[in-house]
């Protein structure tokens, strides 16, 4: 087995990816796919309080049912234009791994996709561009209906050298703590693979 070949079946961070479920979402008229099981909750998007002094793809942070989240525009995160949010943009929650334990992270994207059984032939492992280039987030290429979707590995997207900066933001509060809750939540668990419609494309 190739070393890229080892990368599609593992990933970055040492978990197995191959065959299974994928939320997918569109940046910038792309699309992306991020593993179904790392998916807490689809928001729609709601205000965000600003947090003086942190880099500039995180937004600040929402008070999502008396829980501090730290949100990160990922258009920004990706050098990629940002742009004005819309009725389909959405908040996907993942929660990642960290040293305090499990730390919930929203990331603002265009629009949601749908959720896809991606299949062990359909994948392809990321491409090289040569050494200048850093694909340490891409855990591989699916072909979908001849087109391709990116599929990201979340912990090296997230978890690079600002991650503490994410870390300190993951606080509990009141009701009437920082920001406004105002999208409807829409857990994983309850809604099986059914996407906020407001976030569809």
């Amino acid at each position: 087995m190739t070393e890229w070949s080892q990368r599609v079946n593992q990933g970055a961070s040492g978990r197995f990816t191959t065959d299974g479920k994928y939320l997918t979402f569109m940046l910038a008229e792309e699309e992306y796919g991020i593993g179904i099981l790392e998916v807490k909750e689809i928001i729609r998007m709601m205000p965000i309080t600003t947090v003086p002094r942190t880099p500039a793809f995180v937004k600040g942070v929402i008070n999502l049912r008396g829980k501090v989240i730290p949100v990160v525009d990922l258009r920004v995160r990706f050098g990629l234009t940002a742009s004005e949010y819309t009725e389909r943009t959405c908040i996907i929650v993942v929660e990642l791994a960290s040293e305090s334990g499990a730390l919930p992270i929203g990331m603002v994207v265009d629009a949601v996709s749908e959720v896809l059984h991606i299949k062990r032939e359909d994948l392809e492992a990321a491409p090289t561009f040569g050494g200048t280039l850093d694909t340490a987030y891409i855990l591989g290429m699916a072909k979908v209906d001849g087109g391709l979707i990116i599929l990201l590995d979340i912990e090296a997207v997230l978890m690079g050298e600002d991650f503490g900066t994410l870390s300190v933001m993951d606080e509990e509060v009141t009701p009437d703590g920082v920001g406004v809750v105002m999208g409807r939540c829409h857990p994983m668990e309850e809604r099986g693979d059914d996407v906020t419609e407001s976030c569809m494309q």
